[in-house]
């Protein structure tokens, strides 16, 4: 499958090191390719995580597992498999997945229950077992690698590596993050969406993670989407490794709490961005800006009912500053709308506002607009305070050519 490099690609930054945290990657040969594609992250004893996954009905077993283990809130190790998602393949998949983690829990000297694992890729095949095990086995012994290539290793039709850090303050001390993610197509969050990692050195409790990753999620990962589908191995997870020299943060009225947060969000937001720049076929970045509806998630529902309309994509593809499109999924949401009511702009200029075209109306700054990489649609349904931001791209033949060839 030749995937050109997405127009909106941004490069990978310079991440920080994260005391207590060494990635690795080797190639185990999941698919015929002449690239890395098996990362092993090994924590250091203490590690708190927490994680968000999948909604689908028809979750993978690294899933279920992943879900059953966040309980004990500690984690050891990291595994990720890139080019078989493990989906879909009954006993034969929990079988796979229960020996990887048996091997790195043995290899580690940790619990079996403290080793995640995420599998991407094709649906519907069992795992490898002997390829699962050469593979672990070559990365116990690997060298350690770049945020980048760990980056790398974990993708499939994405066309960059995506990468993402940030830093906050803690009383005196500083503490880093560090976040990679891999996520193309197949790109409509029900929780989150993809594969993405986020790893600090700081000292915060498991249930307090869980809330901060979960609250993060909401405003990040979950407003995003490139074609309306929903994976069968969507996770999220945040890990804590406490070699930070602060105390443990356990609250939210804590020392740093907010600033940690921020933190948090900010690199899941910078990540899910990025996805979005690498959606499939995508030529230009999309944000739907939805105010005045009835709550903040009615506000999300449309602007994802905007997103994910593929009358809406197309048009902004062909640079059509066609809002009866935007009417129209706004109408089709299922959430409180009044026509009367309703505005639409693009860019910043409105065409319709409360429920008419303006008189005035100049299409040409919007039709530039649109031919631009940036885009911004503004939706003000005139009801009450509820406001979100949801990300997209635009729809392209490009989408066509990668998923009819997906399997190759």
């Amino acid at each position: 499958m030749d995937l050109t490099r997405s127009p909106l690609a941004r490069p990978f930054p310079d991440l920080p090191a994260i005391a207590g945290v060494t990635p690795r990657t080797v190639r185990a040969g999941y698919k015929a390719w002449d690239r890395a594609d098996l990362t092993l992250i090994e924590l250091v004893e203490g590690t708190t995580v927490a994680g968000v996954f999948t909604k689908s009905a028809c979750g993978s077993s690294e899933v279920e597992m992943g879900r059953e283990q966040l309980h004990q809130g500690t984690a050891r190790a990291l595994v990720v498999n890139a080019g078989n998602s493990n989906a879909f393949t009954g006993y034969r998949g929990r079988e796979a997945v229960e020996q990887i983690v048996a091997q790195v829990a043995e290899g580690l000297g940790c619990a079996p229950e403290q080793v995640f694992v995420s599998s991407t890729g094709v649906i519907g095949v069992p795992l490898p077992r002997d390829i699962a095990r050469a593979g672990v086995a070559a990365a116990l012994q690997a060298e350690p690698c770049s945020w980048e290539q760990a980056a790398a290793a974990i993708g499939t039709t994405d066309t960059f590596t995506k990468g993402a850090g940030a830093s906050a303050m803690v009383g005196e001390t500083r503490v880093e993050f560090a976040g990679i993610v891999k996520g193309s197509g197949m790109i409509a969050p029900d929780m989150a969406t993809m594969l993405g990692y986020v790893f600090t050195d700081a000292r915060i409790a498991p249930v307090l993670l869980q809330e901060m990753l979960s609250k993060a999620n909401a405003a990040t990962f979950s407003c995003i989407t490139v074609d309306g589908d929903t994976s069968t191995s969507d996770t999220v997870l945040a890990f804590a490794t406490g070699r930070a020299d602060h105390p443990e943060i356990r609250s939210w009225d804590d020392a740093g709490a907010d600033a940690v947060y921020a933190a948090l969000q900010s690199v899941c937001r910078e990540l899910a961005h990025l996805v979005v720049r690498d959606g499939e076929g995508a030529r230009k970045f999309v944000a739907v800006s939805v105010s005045g509806a009835q709550s903040d998630e009615s506000a999300r529902r449309i602007g994802l009912s905007i997103a994910n309309s593929p009358l809406v994509k197309t048009a902004i593809a062909g640079g059509d500053a066609n809002w009866g499109r935007v009417v129209m999924a706004v109408g089709k949401a299922g959430e409180p709308a009044d026509r009367d009511r309703l505005s639409i702009g693009f860019g910043g200029v409105w065409a319709a506002r409360e429920g008419q075209p303006l008189e005035d109306y100049d299409e040409a700054p919007v039709a530039r607009h649109l031919q631009g990489e940036e885009i911004t649609i503004e939706v003000d349904l005139g009801l009450g305070d509820g406001h979100a931001t949801v990300w997209t791209c635009d729809l392209t033949h490009g989408y066509i050519d990668i998923n009819a060839d997906y399997r190759s």
